[in-house]
């Protein structure tokens, strides 16, 4: 379906506006928490240069909104010196991803796979997959962010699969090799402790200047990863409200084309979140925000899934055997990956999603009160403006 708004669009046309509007809203959640699980992340390898973070109740909470509020700042002043931050981290993201990978080569290659930790089958049970089921899913989040711009791209239905999917598998190749070597080669109880578990394998094998860098290279790396979502809970909002998905407020924009409103609304509502849970210990603070953007993203994806049914229905989409069973087997992991998520995180998604209740309804309320005036839903937009946003 050639369509703007990826998920959005799909989920309007199978069911309605109501069921497209609680997938905005939970769309933006995963965003804005997942901003909180890459603070916290950037954190704790930083926490490698100053071990006294790690170990002081509510510092790794106040250092990540430090982050968060510095990005959120840099993203409301110009969007244009945020591109070129998010430009220079980018480079960076794969240093710590590449030494694992040929650190792990050269010692398997030398003692012929002897250091590697056993394969020990009774370890391994479904209750163990299903909860690393969830935390597996957090690493692909944001694979259909490429649908969301399908209107302006060339041969859409050929082009975002193929790009997609192709992206995902080269993504998968190198999380798989540098995740195996950590979890293969660092000791166990030494990485379940870990709160920077690439800088703690670099510095078994070449000690612990090489720690310090790779930890560096991964705080900076995980500071670009956050500039560049800080940079999407802003426009998600934006671009929602001009498609009449989410209140007219959202719309406005500064003199310099930024969404402070927007920018400001989300990192509040971060900082709510994680004020709320400053006493966790760093590394179980990162997981429960990991698993709480998850479950808020699972929601899009389940129903997406289920779009595809509706859709075939409709004609919207080809009776195709093949993508029916796809969709099928896309709606019973999103709901195998929910319950491995965890009572804790699933609860919070469910109550930050029925926050939007009221958010739906005041909107509708407004919305009828226009339309019964003869006022446009959304403020008129010149082409030129368009085009300039879209730049």
């Amino acid at each position: 379906m050639a369509k703007a708004g990826g998920p959005y669009a799909y989920s309007r046309a199978a069911f309605g506006e109501a069921t497209a509007f609680a997938i905005s809203w939970s769309y933006w959640i995963s965003i804005w928490v997942a901003n909180a699980a890459i603070a916290v992340a950037a954190v704790s390898y930083l926490s490698v240069l100053a071990p006294g973070i790690a170990g002081t109740s509510g510092v790794p909470a106040a250092l990540a909104l430090a982050l968060l509020w510095t990005l959120t700042l840099l993203n409301c002043l110009s969007i244009r010196a945020a591109g070129g931050f998010q430009l220079v981290t980018t480079a960076l993201k794969l240093l710590p991803l590449a030494a694992a990978i040929v650190i792990a080569f050269a010692v398997v290659a030398g003692d012929g796979g002897a250091t590697l930790r056993p394969f020990v089958a009774s370890e391994i049970n479904l209750g163990a997959i299903t909860a690393a089921g969830a935390l597996t899913l957090w690493a692909m989040m944001g694979f259909e962010a490429a649908t969301v711009p399908a209107g302006n791209v060339k041969d859409p239905e050929r082009t975002i699969p193929r790009a997609t999917l192709i992206g995902t598998l080269i993504a998968g190749i190198v999380y798989i090799l540098a995740c195996s070597a950590v979890a293969l080669l660092l000791p166990e109880a030494q990485a379940a402790a870990s709160n920077a578990p690439f800088a703690d394998f670099v510095g078994m094998y070449l000690g612990r200047g090489a720690a310090v860098a790779i930890a560096l290279f991964a705080a900076v790396s995980c500071i670009g990863a956050l500039n560049g979502w800080v940079l999407l809970q802003g426009q998600m909002p934006v671009a929602m409200a001009r498609g009449g998905a989410f209140p007219r407020w959202f719309a406005a924009t500064s003199e310099a084309g930024t969404p402070v409103r927007a920018q400001l609304v989300s990192s509040s509502l971060v900082t709510i979140l994680v004020i709320a849970n400053y006493s966790r210990a760093m590394s179980e603070l990162f997981v429960f925000m990991a698993l709480l953007a998850t479950v808020a993203a699972l929601i899009m994806y389940f129903v997406c899934a289920l779009a595809v049914f509706r859709l075939r229905r409709t004609g919207a989409l080809p009776r195709s055997a093949l993508l029916a069973a796809v969709a099928a087997v896309g709606t019973l992991y999103a709901l195998w990956t929910l319950y491995g998520a965890g009572r804790e995180a699933v609860t919070w998604g469910a109550v930050l999603l029925a926050s939007g209740i009221p958010v739906y309804l005041v909107m509708r309320s407004g919305r009828s009160s226009r339309e019964a005036a003869g006022i446009p839903a959304a403020p008129p937009e010149s082409a030129a403006a368009a085009s300039q946003r879209s730049s």
